[in-house]
């Protein structure tokens, strides 16, 4: 079969697609033709290399996966039999551990992550357990599907698991044009949050007002903070949800109302934040880390998109042979949502 993989880190040089040997379906398994995958930043530091992350060469890429089901073997979960139109839900667990069984199976001790820990779907076969596997309603194509797994389960998982929003809270968006933070805006005004997202260009600024943001601010400006007191009446935002990280993080601890919350997925600034207790404990806030959602928050998600309370952002879809052309475009500060191989 065809895939994208590595055989070493480095940059987009060690990108290879080529031919490798087309995996099996183990008991329990489906094997999956893959139509489309979807490229996170996860992927490039992958690539790079991430500490105490040690992969098997050849490593194929790709958490989110959605194609069509080739084979099945054993008793198949519900509608899913060969010829089934599917997207893949990336996280591994054991399915017998207390966090299992109560429903938080992405805090399996035992949690891993195709295309991250153990070789993932960008390719075209790829072998997954039945239970990772959602049939897709027709309203969703395989492009559209191939953006859920990873940005848009997180955001569910930051909006409405963790911080836990509310009609009327002030919500700020940051990086509102990135993958996660698009589709958080989206799910924070199914709550009837009110939000203000925060991006650095006109052209992301633009797109968060066309998801529903009911605010923008321009934070690459100094008195972007002021701008956001201003728009609060001075009071401050209830929740930030973030995976920008160290450089603005100060600022962020300041606009937080008092009881407020953080709720942080990433730190693509740096991770080395420096964070004043004083206001943590005076005004009782709350720092609340969110990576990843479970198999029922990735329900949810798709289940939304069918009834087309979201939408998938698109920035460009690009075939197989193009993979280190789409590595480029997602370093690119510029993109606009995810960016999406296809094949076959």
């Amino acid at each position: 079969m065809k895939a994208l993989f590595i055989e070493s880190h480095g940059g987009p040089e060690v990108l290879r697609v080529g031919d490798l040997p087309a995996p099996g379906a183990a008991a329990g398994q489906a094997l999956v033709r893959v139509r489309a995958c979807g490229l996170n930043h996860l992927d490039v530091w992958i690539r790079q290399g991430l500490p105490n992350l040690k992969l098997t060469f050849p490593h194929v890429l790709g958490s989110d996966a959605a194609g069509v089901v080739e084979s099945v073997n054993g008793d198949g979960a519900e509608g899913v039999a060969p010829g089934a139109r599917v997207v893949v839900y990336p996280g591994l667990s054991c399915g017998r551990c207390r966090a299992c069984h109560s429903g938080q199976d992405d805090m399996c001790s035992k949690f891993h992550l195709m295309g991250e820990h153990v070789s993932g779907g960008c390719a075209e076969l790829v072998a997954v357990p039945l239970r990772n596997l959602w049939v897709l309603p027709e309203a969703i194509s395989f492009v559209q599907a191939a953006c859920l797994p990873v940005a848009y389960v997180t955001a569910w998982h930051m909006v409405a698991c963790r911080g836990r929003v509310e009609p009327d809270e002030w919500v700020l968006v940051t990086a509102a044009a990135s993958g996660v933070s698009s589709a958080a805006i989206q799910i924070a005004k199914m709550y009837r949050a009110r939000v203000i997202a925060a991006a650095s260009s006109e052209r992301k600024l633009t797109l968060a007002k066309e998801l529903g943001a009911d605010e923008v601010v321009d934070y690459s400006r100094p008195d972007w903070a002021r701008e956001v007191k201003r728009i609060t009446g001075g009071e401050g935002v209830q929740v930030i949800l973030d995976h920008v990280g160290a450089s603005k993080w100060e600022d962020y601890v300041r606009l937080l109302s008092k009881g407020g919350r953080i709720v942080i997925c990433g730190a693509s600034s740096g991770y080395d934040a420096k964070t004043d207790l004083r206001h943590v404990f005076f005004r009782r806030l709350s720092i609340i880390g969110s990576t990843m959602g479970s198999l029922s928050d990735f329900g949810r998600v798709v289940e939304a998109v069918a009834k087309g309370r979201i939408r998938p952002v698109i920035h460009k879809t690009l075939p197989l042979e193009q993979a280190r052309e789409a590595h480029r475009v997602l370093e690119e500060k510029e993109v606009l949502g995810k960016v999406v191989i296809e094949i076959g």
